[in-house]
C-alpha cells in the first residue's frame, strides 16, 4: 500500500498565559499501512490509536510546544512504544505540561524523517513559537504546518515566546520558497495551499 495521509481530530483546551481556550485540533498520520508518524498528538490518545489501527509508530512529532499539540503525545508514546520528537527551542513549553519526562530526540532543520518510502523534511519556522517546525512531504506535495500557517494567514502570535514579524519573515523566507501548489494540512482548521495564502501574509 502507497503513501498516505490520514486525519484525526480532537477537542480540548489550548492553555497560555493564564487563559483557556476550547480548541479542535488535527492530528495528520503520514504512512502505509504497516509503519505510520503521528503528527501533533492533541487532547486525546485513544482517538489517535483508534486511526493508527495497530501500525508501528515510528514517531511521535510535535510541530511546537504548545499544550495542545503535545498534551497527548506521553499516554501515545507509551501506549505504543513511540519516541516522542520536538524542536529544543520549544523545551520550556514541553516541561510545563511534563515536568518530568523529556522528549527523545530533537526534531532539528533539515534532517529528514524516512517514512513508507517517503520523506519528510524538517522545516525551523520559528515565529508562533521558538521551536516551531513545518514538516515538507515533497512527494506528495504536501506541508504539516502546525501553527505556522493557517488557512487565512499566519498562526497566532502577542503572546508568550512569539513574534508576528518573526512569523511572517519565516513564512515568507522558508515556506513560500516551495512549489506554491503545495497542499497545506494545518494544525487547526481547513487545509489550503500556498499558493492561496501569499496575500494574506504580511
Amino acid at each position: 500500500m502507497s503513501l498516505r495521509t490520514d486525519h484525526v481530530i480532537t477537542s480540548g483546551v489550548f492553555s497560555l498565559d493564564g487563559d483557556d481556550f476550547d480548541v479542535d485540533n488535527n492530528i495528520w498520520l503520514v504512512g502505509d499501512d504497516h509503519e505510520v508518524v503521528v503528527i501533533d498528538a492533541a487532547h486525546d490518545h485513544r482517538p489517535i490509536i483508534e486511526g493508527i489501527g495497530g501500525r508501528k509508530v515510528k514517531a511521535v512529532i510535535c510541530t511546537h510546544g504548545h499544550n495542545d499539540h503535545i498534551n497527548a503525545a506521553g499516554e501515545l508514546a507509551e501506549a505504543v512504544d513511540a519516541p516522542i520528537w520536538l524542536h529544543p527551542d520549544d523545551s520550556m513549553l514541553w516541561e510545563v505540561v511534563y515536568p518530568d519526562r523529556r522528549v527523545d530526540a530533537p526534531l532539528t532543520d533539515g534532517s529528514k524523517i524516512e517514512i513508507a518510502g517517503g520523506e519528510l523534511s524538517v522545516i525551523h519556522t520559528p515565529g508562533h513559537s521558538p521551536g516551531g517546525c513545518c514538516l515538507h512531504l515533497p512527494s506528495e506535495g504536501l506541508l504539516f504546518s502546525g501553527d505556522t500557517l493557517f488557512n487565512g494567514g499566519p498562526g497566532a502570535t502577542g503572546r508568550s515566546f512569539s513574534s508576528h514579524e518573526q512569523l511572517v519573515e519565516t513564512i515568507k523566507e522558508r515556506l513560500f520558497v516551495l512549489p506554491h501548489e503545495t497542499v497545506v494540512h494545518t494544525g487547526h482548521g481547513d487545509s489550503t495551499t500556498l499558493g492561496a495564502e501569499i496575500p494574506n501574509v504580511s
